[in-house]
């Protein structure tokens, strides 16, 4: 039967005030203060939670917003600082294409160019960068039953087959891992849960803590019953 992704769960300070920015930068509708819709299933949805985890470096995933027009790049950009976000420096060049920002709660994101023919008719989330192996992106494609859509140079990327936002890992070389990720992927069994999870075990996760699993990377992520 396999497993579905429900939705990204988004670890906050402030989940309402978090949830407030991403609905007015996405165009997402509220299910509720802190649970954000997209605008059609070509996404998922977006789950703001009330945490005190620390940010010790660079988020595991971080998400590639797409644009239509460079007016429509700059219209991001400036809403972008309209809602409380603002430019984040990572070393990157002045030339670069695409815009580096950072939502109120310092989490790292990107305004990508129109001209970005990888994120061509995806979803206003055009991607979930994730620094990650090329292992890991072979264990989700097999996980989700979603199709290798990149896979070059250990660069690996995945896509619902109905297409919309695309999942992508870096390759190496991976940055270690710095406590609890923020940013975690939830999934609903379509079947018997328990079925679910030997599967992905066998594909390569191991067990945590309730509902919790951590993929080959030693990323968390959860499957919930359907």
């Amino acid at each position: 039967m396999g497993v579905r992704l429900q939705e990204l769960s988004y670890a906050a300070k402030d989940p309402a005030g978090l949830a407030r920015f991403w609905a007015g930068l996405l165009e997402f509708t509220f299910e509720d203060d802190a649970v954000l819709a997209p605008a059609d299933d070509r996404a998922f949805r977006l789950r703001f939670v009330a945490s005190d985890l620390p940010k010790l470096g660079p988020n595991q995933m971080h998400f590639d917003v797409t644009s239509k027009s460079p007016e429509d790049q700059q219209r991001q950009v400036d809403r972008t600082l309209e809602l409380g976000g603002q430019h984040l420096d990572i070393g990157q060049s002045d030339d670069e294409p695409h815009v580096v920002m950072a939502d109120p709660e310092g989490n790292e994101f990107c305004v990508i160019e129109p001209t970005n023919n990888f994120l061509a008719n995806t979803a206003a989330i055009g991607a979930l960068s994730s620094d990650g192996s090329q292992a890991v992106g072979y264990f989700w494609s097999k996980a989700l039953d979603w199709p290798l859509v990149w896979d070059q140079d250990d660069e690996t990327a995945i896509q619902a087959p109905y297409g919309g936002t695309k999942i992508a890992w870096g390759g190496s070389p991976v940055s270690p891992k710095l406590g609890v990720n923020r940013l975690q992927l939830t999934l609903v069994a379509e079947g018997d849960r328990q079925v679910e999870v030997d599967r992905l075990v066998a594909l390569g996760a191991t067990q945590g803590e309730g509902d919790t699993l951590f993929d080959p990377d030693g990323n968390e992520f959860v499957v919930l019953a359907g």
